[in-house]
Formats: C-alpha cells, sequence, structure tokens
C-alpha cells in the first residue's frame, strides 16, 4: 500500500502538500491541477489513512444540469464539480455521473446518494427522490427542511459590488445579468443578484430601468446586451455584471467600440472564473468559493449517510478583489 511519502515523490511535491491536500486542508494554497494530480496518483496507487479499513464502497450519482461540452461556456459549473470528484475520491465513494439528459436512468443506477448540481425543476426533483433518499443541491435550494444544499450568497456579493462603487463617489451604476431555467423548460429561476440590486438602487433613488439588461449566462448574451447599452447613447459610469461570462462578452463589445475601461466604464463582475485575471483589462470580481461547494456537498452527503436526518444548508461567504476593470478613485 502507498504511503504519502511515495505520493509526493510522484507527485513531485512535498510531503507536507500531499498530506494538506488529501485532508482537504481549506488553508493550503496550491493550484486546481496539483490537487488534482495528488488525488488521481492516491487513488491509482490505492492510498489508505493509516486506522482507515477498508468498508463497502458507497455508490453516489453526480448529477449536472450542464454537459461537459456546456460547461466549457460557463466554467463556474466546472469548478464545482472538480470539487465534488476530488472529494469523493478522497472519500472513498464511487461516483456515477449523469447529466439533465439522463435523469431516469439515475432511479436504475442503485445508488446510496445523489448530488446535483444545478437547478431543477419540482418535477425533476421527483424523479430524483425517487432514486435516493440523500440528495444534496449544490447551488440552488429547492426545500430547505427537506434537502440539503450548498449555496454562495449572491445577495452580499452584490453588496460588496455596489457598495465599493459608492465608496468611490460612483453612483450612476448600471446591471448586466441573467436568468436560468430549468432544463425541462417548466421554471424560471429567480437570481439574488438582480433583485438585490433593484433593491438596492431603489433605496438609492438612483436606480434607472435603462441601464439594466438581463439575459443568459453566456458571453455571447453579455456581449449584445453591452451594445444594446453603448447604443443608448448614455451609458453609466460603474457597472454591475452578474457573472464574469457575461463580463466577458461585455469586455469584447466595449473594446471594440473604443470605450476605455475602467477610465470611461468601471465594471465588476462575480465568480472569478480562472481565466478573469487574463483577459484585458484584468477583471475585478468577487471570489466565489466553487471548489469548496463541492466539497461541502460531499461533507453533507457523508453526514446522511452517517445517520443525519435534519435538513442542513450550507452558504458560503465571498471575496470582492479589485483588478484593473474597475478604477480607484483618489481624493475624493
Amino acid at each position: 500500500m502507498a504511503t504519502i511519502k511515495d505520493i509526493a515523490k510522484r507527485a513531485n511535491v512535498s510531503i507536507a502538500t500531499v498530506s494538506r491536500v488529501l485532508n482537504l486542508d481549506p488553508t493550503l494554497s496550491v493550484t486546481a491541477e496539483t490537487k488534482q494530480r495528488i488525488f488521481e496518483i492516491a487513488e491509482q496507487m490505492d492510498y489508505q489513512k493509516k486506522g482507515s479499513k477498508k468498508t463497502r464502497v458507497q455508490k453516489v450519482a453526480l448529477v449536472h444540469w450542464f454537459t461537459e461540452e456546456e460547461e466549457l461556456n460557463d466554467l463556474y459549473y466546472m469548478a464545482i464539480r472538480h470539487g465534488i470528484e476530488n472529494a469523493c475520491r478522497q472519500q472513498g465513494l464511487e461516483v456515477h455521473k449523469y447529466t439533465y439528459q439522463e435523469l431516469e436512468n439515475v432511479s436504475q443506477a442503485n445508488v446510496e446518494g445523489i448530488i446535483a448540481v444545478g437547478k431543477y425543476s419540482r418535477r425533476e426533483i421527483d424523479s430524483l427522490k425517487q432514486a435516493a433518499e440523500a440528495i444534496v443541491f449544490v447551488d440552488y435550494t429547492p426545500e430547505d427542511e427537506r434537502f440539503d444544499s450548498v449555496v454562495t450568497d449572491f445577495s452580499k456579493a452584490t453588496l460588496k459590488i455596489l457598495n465599493h462603487f459608492l465608496a468611490q463617489g460612483l453612483t450612476e451604476i448600471g446591471y448586466i445579468g441573467g436568468r436560468e431555467t430549468s432544463r425541462d423548460g417548466t421554471e424560471v429561476f429567480e437570481d439574488a443578484r438582480e433583485q438585490t440590486f433593484v433593491r438596492f438602487m431603489k433605496a438609492q433613488e438612483a436606480f434607472v430601468p435603462e441601464w439594466m439588461l438581463v439575459g443568459k449566462f453566456h458571453a455571447d448574451d453579455g456581449y449584445r446586451m453591452m451594445n444594446a447599452l453603448i447604443a443608448e447613447g448614455n451609458l453609466p459610469k460603474a457597472l454591475v455584471v452578474a457573472s464574469d461570462t457575461l463580463a466577458i462578452g461585455a469586455l469584447r463589445a466595449l473594446h471594440e467600440k473604443a470605450i476605455r475601461v475602467p477610465q470611461d466604464l468601471s465594471i465588476i463582475s462575480i465568480n472569478d472564473i480562472s481565466v478573469s485575471k487574463y483577459v484585458y483589462p484584468a477583471l475585478s470580481t468577487v471570489h466565489v468559493h466553487t471548489e469548496m461547494m463541492g466539497e461541502a456537498s460531499v461533507e453533507l452527503l457523508m453526514e446522511r449517510f452517517n445517520g443525519r436526518k435534519i435538513g442542513k444548508k450550507i452558504v458560503l461567504p465571498t471575496e470582492l478583489l479589485l483588478r484593473q476593470s474597475s478604477r480607484i478613485i483618489e481624493n475624493k
């Protein structure tokens, strides 16, 4: 049986790094690629923690409302999935992956628990309930008392952006966002970012309907909506963008029209996907702990396996990261 030293040697990292990764140390600062490599090597070498015993392998279903191809257009959900898969490997769970197109197959898979990533209609949830008693939803809370869930506080994330803009003396603030629909098309889900923006700006008596556009969470929609704002001929001074993916599309439209960011328009988005720091200008954004969302969902599932009966909801905080797309106004 492999030791931590064996894994460290093959992964070309320190023994301490391997130990902290395998113990899911949240304070460790290493890349997702390094974590992935360590988990894969540990699995290949059949690593077991000291004192652990071989037990019956528990089967779980990872149900994703995106296909792998669709994930490429929204890296937010890819990062969540990686967190789930890494944590499942650490817990020794046997993972069977399904997309929304394969919901009917989940009930025949004989799994003991389900981690469902994304947002689901009542009909889709009923289908999942037939497959397993223990279900954890990630990025969605359908029923607090019945199901476990892991979500991010997008309302507070939005307030962090708005309060930062106001502190900089920027009161003319617009919004580009998206709304999500269940994959069966039967439900449209409210978005906390949009609701928070409207409520806050109205309270400030600064809400301008023409500066608010909502579409889908795609870069193409960000590009289209930014062009629509530009065509109005009266841009705000600052812009809240509900996701980095939308912001990347918006930046393209601004570049094409030679509108300077942040000199003419300050932009702050939400998610902090891996590419946000490499676009030009680098995106100011609110960091969402996507990998931790995935890890927390596995922890909740293990608690269910160990007998917890009460529903549990984990709400993770966020962190505002200021880069080049938002300017700091000196000597206000």
